[in-house]
């Protein structure tokens, strides 16, 4: 997008060029108001919204009840510390977590946290107390976040982890199933399995943190058949099954975990981003018995929980565990998935179109046939989809992915804009390769 000289956008990407670090990724669209699926910037121009703040939209920008719960919080009070002065808008999130639970029968317990990378660190913590072991199981295309233990938990050195080594010890990767590029769930197993003789041994492994969608590493969907056969090794070893469901969780795939598609039961599932409702919460959810391992004090921080985001929280997980809302998500998946299909067979460089539900993506590559990542067909893509109105990400190990991450109540008219934008930026972006 062309930011013409003397305009508003053109002040405040001055100002932010004159204040804010380099290493934070610029991005030339200056917001001014966002609702549903739409953003304006500061000079007036609207864009549909497929970004969704990296999926912190789920329910859209300004979910009206979350609006109007943040409003009456705000009122009471904005900040106590759970652990100085205890509030139900806390409780009332953990008592929500455990009514929705995926980790099985029995008591329920969670802990709030500010970010997805912050649970997930402390999901890590409570494995090794409830374990008494070390070692931690990771996979290829991981993102878990960007602090220590999770960016080393991550796989993709540029531009999360160039830099900023040494990394956090007894993390070990194993490959996960990536179909299109030849890791099937027999060929990720015995991957594991062999992990577990020649690295580690999985006596001391504490846990094995999975992303049920695979985010920033391509939307990659786990194979139910692969989490069964996972579950089941973590059960034979003693090791706890940790289920990342930051992106694909709190409805973006239709139920409100991504892994109920499956079947299979985690020991403790780890939620953020669409959780807050676009506050900052995030949240490990698991037995109690494995989360009370940890004695009191041992777990928390100053602003988990925030009682604003709280507030927020219980709106969108009243939205997203109804029928109604389960039924918008597989409508809008099937229609998605279904316009990406038309495009793929249109565009030769779509290798492949994949995901979960209404967690989609296209993996460009530059031939069907060498299959090679093509990272500039995906930057020319979504540079020619800003400049039409349409926000849109890239993700992948090779930055060859396009994500749709469109609310799941946006209006019709606002998808069906998008995917036509999406359309005509891939297609032009093609033919001038």
């Amino acid at each position: 997008m062309a930011i013409q000289h003397g305009t508003e956008t053109e002040r405040v990407l001055e100002a932010r060029a004159r204040y804010v670090a380099r290493g934070v990724a610029a991005s030339p669209i200056v917001v001014a108001r966002a609702e549903g699926a739409r953003i304006w910037d500061v000079d007036g121009r609207a864009y549909v919204d497929f970004a969704g703040g990296i999926g912190c939209q789920n329910t859209g920008h300004n979910f009206p009840a979350a609006v109007a719960a943040i409003h009456e919080q705000v009122d009471r009070y904005l900040h106590q510390c759970f652990m100085v002065g205890t509030y139900e808008p806390y409780i009332d999130v953990c008592r929500r977590l455990a009514e929705l639970s995926p980790c099985g029968a029995g008591e329920q317990r969670s802990l709030l946290l500010n970010s997805g990378a912050e649970a997930i660190e402390n999901a890590v913590k409570i494995a090794r107390v409830a374990t008494g072991r070390p070692a931690v199981v990771v996979f290829d295309y991981a993102f878990h976040g960007r602090t220590l233990l999770a960016m080393t938990m991550t796989s993709k050195v540029v531009p999360y982890k160039r830099g900023f080594g040494p990394f956090a010890p007894e993390v070990y990767r194993a490959p996960a199933p990536y179909p299109y590029r030849g890791t099937d769930t027999d060929v990720a197993v015995a991957a594991l399995e062999h992990l577990f003789k020649a690295d580690v041994d999985p006596e001391s492994i504490a846990c094995v943190v999975l992303e049920t969608v695979q985010g920033e590493g391509g939307f990659i969907p786990m194979p139910a058949d692969f989490l069964e056969r996972l579950s089941a090794l973590c059960h034979e070893h003693g090791i706890l099954y940790v289920a990342d469901e930051v992106q694909s969780g709190i409805g973006r795939t239709g139920p409100v975990w991504a892994v109920e598609h499956s079947g299979v039961e985690p020991d403790l599932v780890v939620s953020g981003k669409s959780l807050g409702g676009g506050l900052p919460l995030a949240g490990v959810t698991g037995r109690a018995d494995v989360v009370d391992a940890v004695p009191p004090g041992g777990l928390g921080g100053t602003f988990g929980g925030n009682p604003v985001a709280c507030a927020a929280a219980l709106a969108v997980l009243d939205q997203v565990a109804t029928p109604d809302f389960r039924a918008r998500a597989d409508a809008l998946g099937t229609k998605v998935r279904g316009r990406l299909e038309a495009i793929a067979a249109r565009v030769p460089q779509v290798g492949e179109v994949r995901g979960l539900g209404a967690m989609l993506a296209m993996e460009l590559v530059t031939d069907p046939e060498s299959r090679r990542p093509d990272a500039d067909l995906t930057k020319r893509t979504t540079a020619l989809a800003r400049e039409r109105g349409l926000v849109l990400l890239s993700c992948g190990l090779y930055s060859n992915v396009i994500r749709v991450l469109v609310p799941i109540l946006a209006d019709e008219s606002d998808v069906d804009e998008g995917l036509a934008i999406l359309e005509e930026s891939l297609t032009e972006a093609a033919s001038a390769a």
